[in-house]
């Protein structure tokens, strides 16, 4: 289980890019894998380096999931399979309320609807929608902020 929460690691790197590939490939079925490729490159050539990055790691002190922070919007949180429905992803969202406040805001793909349950759960309300993501792709993004905890 998850031992501590820590900053982001350049160590980590390429366990975070496992950790992102295996989610994805998981969770993100209406993707192509040319798709898959196209957002790798994008995370792989310094989409890390860009937001605030909080680790998960386990008993062993390897990462189990991060979460990817830009002010007060989650850029993005993934968490590996084998984590899944163990409270990581719920730690690393409630570490982001910690340093950062209340009404946490991010996007997530309207197709991953496992994803939006997820978030519903966590106190996530829909504040709009939009058709097309960050990189103008046809993935329509449904726009949430955190309400309460």
């Amino acid at each position: 289980m998850i031992i501590q929460i820590v900053p982001y690691q350049e160590d980590y790197h390429d366990k975070l890019m496992d950790i992102w590939y295996q989610a994805v490939c998981l969770t993100h079925t209406f993707l192509t894998e040319e798709d898959i490729k196209f957002y790798y490159e994008m995370l792989q050539n310094g989409a890390l380096n860009q937001v605030e990055i909080w680790l998960a790691l386990n008993e062993n002190n390897e990462p189990s999931g991060f979460i990817g922070l830009d002010g007060k919007k989650i850029e993005m949180l993934f968490v590996h399979p084998q984590y899944h429905r163990t409270g990581v992803g719920s730690r690393l969202i409630h570490h982001a309320v910690k340093i950062k406040g209340i009404h946490i805001q991010l996007d997530v793909n309207e197709q991953n609807e496992n994803a939006y349950t997820f978030y519903k759960q966590m106190g996530f309300v829909q504040i709009g929608r939009s058709e097309l993501d960050h990189s103008g792709r046809p993935f329509p993004l449904l726009h949430l902020i955190l309400k309460s905890q």
